[in-house]
């Protein structure tokens, strides 16, 4: 299942920006943030995908989607200029991101190169 955060929600699950200088992840497994916005094309391209594979990595990663429209603080913290913008973050490694609307084969080598995640 694919989750929206709002910036409470990021603090929580991801990374707590007002209390720590350093990234810190919080989640408890790799996670996935897609950055969109209800007008993009390519978003709505990239979301159904996702979806999928939010069900097939079930329990191994988690997928979350930031309304960029919004979540614009959020947005600006990350630099985001286009989007789609998605985000990769390890559990132990610096995140890593990707834009533009990804076809499932680089999103799926992503799972399994930069997340270290395998398909169940």
């Amino acid at each position: 299942m694919v989750e929206h955060l709002t910036k409470e929600t990021f603090k929580e699950k991801i990374f707590n920006f007002e209390q720590n200088q350093e990234w810190k992840f919080e989640g408890d497994k790799p996670a996935i943030i897609d950055f969109y916005a209800d007008w993009c094309q390519p978003c709505k391209i990239v979301s159904p995908i996702l979806e999928e594979l939010a069900n097939e990595y079930e329990g191994k990663l988690d997928v979350f989607k930031i309304d960029t429209e919004d979540q614009q603080e959020l947005a600006a913290m990350f630099g985001i200029r286009s989007i789609p913008s998605i985000l990769f973050i390890p559990k132990d490694e610096q995140p890593q991101m990707a834009q533009g609307a990804l076809p499932r084969e680089t999103l799926e080598k992503a799972i399994k190169d930069v997340l270290k995640v395998e398909s169940n």
